[in-house]
């Protein structure tokens, strides 16, 4: 309220704004029903049709000029997050959004990461983010996917881009303008990428697995659409959060599961509860992490600190996967040298999985026109940029290995 007040007053006075300023979780937080019970009901549904025009080009964000932070309003918010603390890389995402916002605002705009848990679990986010229950998160697009399917795109989906091809997607090829319009619509919520682990490994399993037929009532937790391809190959799919994941396996509750990559696996210990090791992580060939923010909480911002949210988000996008890509070489040498085995999915696999997946898109363009319209673009996408990479990074990448 103070926050809303401050704005009125300073636009009633006109001289102390310029224009372009003005234009464009611990154990006594509340838990996500008790926060969503403060929100009026009408922020859970629709985006209104004006607002959803507020959402901004989906550029890659440019430079900007110092905020004129002395006449800024000071502002606290807490982010949720889907992830564990201990998990440093990809926690590290929403805390690197937050450090970069504080600078780029002279500490006027703090932002908060809290872990899982605290202000909602891990796999609601979403929810108390569109309640506006918390404004800002940081999640993966790919576990709201029963709230609509084209929410994957947000991360990623099988057999579809590698990080840097999904960057290109995002920021120039169109795609998070159309994720945007989807999110304002449904969600009343505005995301941007904010970290990218790059390609990642394909599961722990605690039997080995050559063949479909060796998936037929396997217990895997895996989220997101490659769950459901998992689920079409014979499987039985939970999802389950990461800080719970090594329980779950090392008691048998799953038979396999999947997180990141050798860091982070490492990290949760998975490989002192399975010894099976397999890649390469088909159903998650460059997922994005994004921030997500509630709309009504993005349009009374000044103009200055939501371009300090987009371009902290850019740098969370690059900075992710530098650090995982620097950070799993070691890691999976320590594994292994450990005992952990090692092993390629067969072709099998891999090929019964892409057809299903596929078939999987056909069926949700179907009977989700959502989806439909992000699908029919992706895949045009999709087949040019393999088309161009062909050449560029695989020849290089075929030379370079090959020696």
């Amino acid at each position: 309220m103070r926050r809303r007040v401050f704005l009125r007053s300073v636009a009633a006075g006109g001289a102390a704004l310029t224009t372009a300023a003005l234009a464009a979780c611990g154990q006594a937080a509340q838990t996500p029903t008790q926060q969503a019970t403060t929100a009026p009901a009408q922020q859970a549904t629709t985006a209104p049709a004006q607002q959803a025009t507020t959402a901004p080009v989906a550029t890659a964000p440019q430079a900007q000029a110092p905020a004129q932070t002395t006449e800024m309003p000071a502002l606290e918010w807490d982010m949720a997050t889907s992830w564990p603390v201990a998990l440093d890389t990809i926690f590290g995402g929403a805390q690197t959004v937050a450090d970069r916002v504080a600078a780029l605002t002279d500490g006027k705009f703090k932002i908060t990461p809290r872990a899982a848990g605290e202000l909602a679990p891990a796999l609601q986010v979403l929810d108390v983010v569109q309640q506006n229950a918390v404004p800002i998160g940081h999640t993966a697009s790919y576990y709201y996917v029963g709230k609509s399917p084209a929410t994957a795109f947000g991360t990623t989906v099988p057999f579809g881009l590698n990080a840097q091809q999904q960057n290109a997607w995002l920021y120039d090829g169109g795609g998070l303008e159309k994720l945007q319009a989807v999110y304002a619509k449904l969600f009343n919520v505005i995301q941007f990428p904010a970290g990218n682990t790059g390609v990642q490994m394909g599961g722990w399993f605690r039997k080995e697995i050559n063949t479909v037929a060796d998936l037929q009532g396997l217990k895997i937790r895996i989220p997101g659409l490659g769950g459901q391809v998992l689920t079409k190959l014979g499987a039985t799919v939970q999802v389950i959060p990461g800080g719970e994941i090594f329980q779950a396996l090392q008691t048998g509750a799953v038979d396999a599961a999947e997180w990141v990559g050798p860091y982070d696996d490492e990290k949760l210990g998975l490989n002192k509860a399975a010894k099976f090791y397999y890649y390469p992580g088909w159903w998650e060939p460059g997922p994005s992490l994004e921030v997500q923010i509630n709309l009504d909480r993005w349009n009374e911002l000044p103009k200055a600190y939501q371009e300090a949210i987009k371009t902290a988000a850019a740098e969370a996008n690059i900075t992710m996967l530098a650090r995982y890509d620097a950070r799993n070489r070691e890691a999976l040498k320590r594994l292994v040298d450990s005992g952990t085995q090692l092993r390629p999915y067969s072709r099998e696999i891999l090929e019964a999985a892409e057809k299903a997946a596929f078939e999987l898109y056909d069926e949700f363009a179907a009977k989700d026109a959502d989806f439909k319209a992000i699908y029919e673009e992706w895949k045009v996408f999709r087949q040019s940029i393999y088309e161009w990479n062909k050449v560029n990074e695989a020849g290089y990448t075929n030379y370079a290995y090959s020696k």
